[in-house]
């Protein structure tokens, strides 16, 4: 997501007020951090950090990578709805 969004291990660092050899342990899996860190972290992104059941993960995937042959993708699903508070 980094290399994505053309963002330096510098920079992510600055906008998470940690030094970059922590940044780069944490996003090659070389030290544990904890929930607020990963929210944190893919905040700095323009991301969000969700936890996938593994039942569906293989499936989650391939819509990452364009791939899916799932539901519309154009139609707003519930998840849509609900994230931008329309569901009130």
């Amino acid at each position: 997501m980094r290399e994505y969004r053309r963002m330096s291990l510098a920079e992510v660092g600055r906008l998470l007020g940690m030094a970059v050899p922590n940044v780069s342990a944490i996003l090659l899996g070389k030290k544990d951090s904890r929930a607020s860190t990963l929210e944190a972290l893919a905040s700095s992104l323009n991301a969000e950090w969700v936890l996938v059941p593994n039942e569906h993960l293989a499936e989650v995937r391939q819509v990452l990578a364009g791939k899916g042959g799932g539901a519309d993708r154009t139609a707003r699903g519930a998840v849509d709805i609900f994230l931008a508070g329309e569901h009130e």
